[in-house]
């Protein structure tokens, strides 16, 4: 992962050379991984991007914004400033893949290291269980599993490290936590602690969509499991697209464009586009898109411009042009944003609202 580097002063040819000899070993690589179409997509999220040319003016934005994650980013490869821990890591580790540099040898390498090695660092090695709530557990899970495959862990842990442990066995890990605690909950989801017996709405997204983006990296994910929280789903989702936020099936239907977004989302990636309450999330968001976010409006963007990407291309892109607007005239001129969750978290969520445009993660393939 480490940019090579000589101690002594080498030639312009020989530094060439060796480039060159590096840049054939990764095209071959890529055609090899390319060849498993299985697991291809999460190998290299880097290397598959498709479309049009970004936007000036997203480009400029995202740029910007990565640029202050990147010189904000704390030693120890955390980010602090409102909201932190290994979910508010991950939500950064996708900001930067996102981008599509290389993350091991591009301008953000060593912050995705850093990153990387974070959130591995807070897992508990018995249990799995990442950070101290099942959001930071979700969101850490699914920054592990958009990095697997495509940050080379050889060289992740210095020689003095107790920690050796790969990405991959991180994410399995992180996902046997996930799947014990549904186990034991009677509503087939999950709240803020493992051994919850409630559920919510808002927490399950992060976890579910964890677990889809780890089963899309190869990770083992029962069927059972998935098919158990899209059950959970399905019955706090109403014929009119709203959705409820906890209790039991059909509790509290009130309009959220998060809640109705994380829905949405989930039964896209799980493929489930023909359930009836599917559709009934889509027409929901597409019917409002004007109407803006709930209380917590990063939060609802985030959601909501994967749920539209994913059910309506027509919708997104009238969408995405309202949200670069809106963006464009409230980032700061250090390229962060401010909002409830403390400036690392407001600005990986707005960023990652944007991401869209570029495809290069996994999870947001259609």
């Amino acid at each position: 992962m480490q940019h090579l580097h000589s101690t002594t002063i080498s030639s312009l040819a020989s530094s060439h050379q060796r480039h060159c000899v590096k840049f054939a070993a990764l095209a071959w690589a890529a055609v090899w991984f390319l060849c498993l179409a299985n697991i291809a997509h999460a190998q290299l999220p880097f290397a598959i991007h498709q479309g049009d040319a970004i936007p000036r003016d997203v480009r400029d934005i995202y740029d910007k914004g990565v640029a202050y994650l990147a010189e904000h980013q704390e030693k120890d490869g955390s980010w602090r400033g409102g909201q932190s821990g290994p979910g508010v890591t991950g939500m950064a580790l996708m900001t930067l893949l996102a981008s599509g540099e290389d993350p091991n040898f591009g301008k953000y390498s060593q912050q995705v290291r850093k990153a990387v090695k974070n959130i591995v660092d807070s897992q508990n090695t018995s249990t799995g269980y990442l950070g101290n709530s099942m959001y930071h557990h979700g969101f850490a899970m699914l920054g592990l599993a958009e990095a697997y495959g495509a940050v080379d862990d050889r060289n992740l842990w210095g020689p003095a490290s107790n920690n050796k442990k790969s990405i991959g066995a991180s994410l399995e890990l992180a996902v046997r936590c996930a799947i014990t605690s549904q186990k034991k909950n009677p509503l087939g989801a999950w709240r803020y602690s493992p051994d919850a017996k409630d559920a919510d709405t808002s927490v399950s997204g992060a976890i579910l969509i964890g677990l889809l983006a780890a089963r899309n990296a190869g990770i083992e994910v029962p069927d059972s499991s998935i098919d158990r929280a899209i059950s959970y789903y399905e019955g706090m989702t109403s014929d009119t697209g709203n959705v409820g936020y906890s209790g039991g099936f059909g509790s509290g239907m009130g309009q959220s464009t998060a809640r109705t977004s994380i829905s949405s989302l989930v039964f896209a990636v799980s493929r489930r586009q023909d359930l009836p309450k599917y559709k009934a999330t889509i027409n929901n968001l597409t019917s409002n898109l004007e109407a803006g976010g709930d209380h917590y409006k990063e939060y609802a963007r985030y959601y909501q411009s994967q749920a539209l990407f994913q059910g309506d291309m027509e919708a997104w892109e009238k969408w995405n042009k309202m949200l670069v607007e809106k963006l464009k005239a409230s980032q700061l001129k250090d390229g962060s944003f401010t909002g409830n969750f403390g400036i690392p978290t407001t600005t990986s969520l707005n960023l990652l609202s944007l991401a869209l445009n570029y495809r290069f993660l996994p999870i947001y393939e259609r």
